[in-house]
């Protein structure tokens, strides 16, 4: 494993006892310092990346360096026999009236969506490789990211009771990150190739303060003096990956407790990417 611990995360410190786990502090915008790495791997997941339209925006250049180009050099040295797991966006699909399918059209409204569209159509030229479009994901995680749809509602739902809601038929994918580890250990046991979106539940913004007021009583005001900067509306099929027998575990009222269970551990809001 290679990772630069922007985070000054140890989460993964329990797994230094195992014989197959190794790790290197590495940056993975410096080709050259990755490349001797990559002659050792069978399979790269590539999870290196600024995640998030927000804080894509407030660091356009590392984004770029990143997001985009680190991941295409890293491409470029890969013999056709190892694989690629890559996890890309839903936020391609942008604004969509209709259900998404791998097929649909992108629409890509930020600069984050762009970039892992450019970097899956770089992926696909490699023929052993595999873009899982991930929904929206929710749940606890030891970096957490509160700036998550899910994540974020019930973090205010508790801690602030109240809150104002905007484009609330907005409509979005979501999924727990226990099912999006289980989706790239799919894709490896069941050699898949190309495509695949993953997600679990689809809800607006409404349907979502619904279901968490179910667990947390809390008010929110639906407005249309202003709109959210996210702009995001779509609905999203992941029946392809579903036809392989993938099946989410975790739905949405299950990951709502998970997560109010969670925050009463967090006492401030330096857990995300915006």
């Amino acid at each position: 494993m290679l990772d630069n611990f922007w985070y000054r995360q140890n989460s993964l410190s329990q797994l230094c006892k195992l014989k197959n786990f190794d790790v290197y502090k590495v940056d993975c915008r410096d080709s050259l310092a990755v490349k001797p790495f990559l002659k050792r791997a069978d399979v790269i997941i590539p999870l290196a990346a600024l995640v998030g339209a927000p804080l894509c925006d407030a660091n356009p250049i590392d984004a770029a360096l990143l997001n985009l180009h680190a991941r295409i050099e890293m491409f470029k040295n890969l013999s056709q026999e190892q694989l690629v797991i890559m996890p890309t966006t839903e936020s391609s699909y942008g604004k969509n009236s209709g259900v998404c399918t791998e097929e649909t059209e992108a629409n890509p409204l930020s600069a984050y969506a762009e970039h892992a569209l450019e970097t899956e159509t770089a992926l696909l030229q490699h023929d052993k490789s595999v873009s899982l479009r991930l929904a929206t994901v929710f749940g606890m995680s030891p970096r957490m990211r509160l700036d998550l749809l899910v994540n974020d509602f019930v973090w205010r739902a508790l801690k602030d009771r109240a809150f104002v809601l905007f484009e609330s038929q907005y409509r979005r994918t979501c999924v727990h990150v226990t099912d999006v580890a289980r989706a790239f250990l799919h894709a490896l046991d069941k050699n898949l190739r190309g495509i695949y979106n993953v997600g679990s539940v689809t809800l607006t913004k409404l349907s979502l303060c619904e279901a968490i007021n179910k667990h947390s009583k809390f008010t929110w005001l639906e407005a249309d003096f202003d709109k959210d900067p996210d702009q995001r509306d779509y609905i999203v099929s992941d029946e392809k990956i579903r036809n392989t027998g993938f099946q989410p575990l975790v739905d949405l009222d299950t990951g709502i407790q998970e997560l109010l269970k969670g925050y009463r551990m967090l006492s401030n809001t330096r857990h995300g990417n915006v």
